[in-house]
């Protein structure tokens, strides 16, 4: 299980970024194929850690909702 943020992109495109995973970042057209990129980017991304002998960081992100 990793947390997922989800924003509008500049160019409209729904952005995904792993916050646990540095560099983890996928897109998508909308919220659902933006998400179902970033889970194969994070799948693999994890596959590649592990290959090389690497640690996975662990997911330790804790998000709010702050209203300014």
């Amino acid at each position: 299980m990793r947390q997922v943020i989800l924003y509008r992109g500049e160019d409209d495109f729904w952005v995904a970024e792993c916050p646990s995973l540095p560099g983890c970042i996928s897109q998508g057209r909308d919220k659902e194929e933006a998400l179902s990129n970033i889970k194969q980017a994070i799948e693999g991304y994890i596959l590649t850690l592990q290959e090389d002998g690497l640690p996975v960081p662990e997911d330790r992100l804790d998000a709010m909702v702050v209203a300014v």
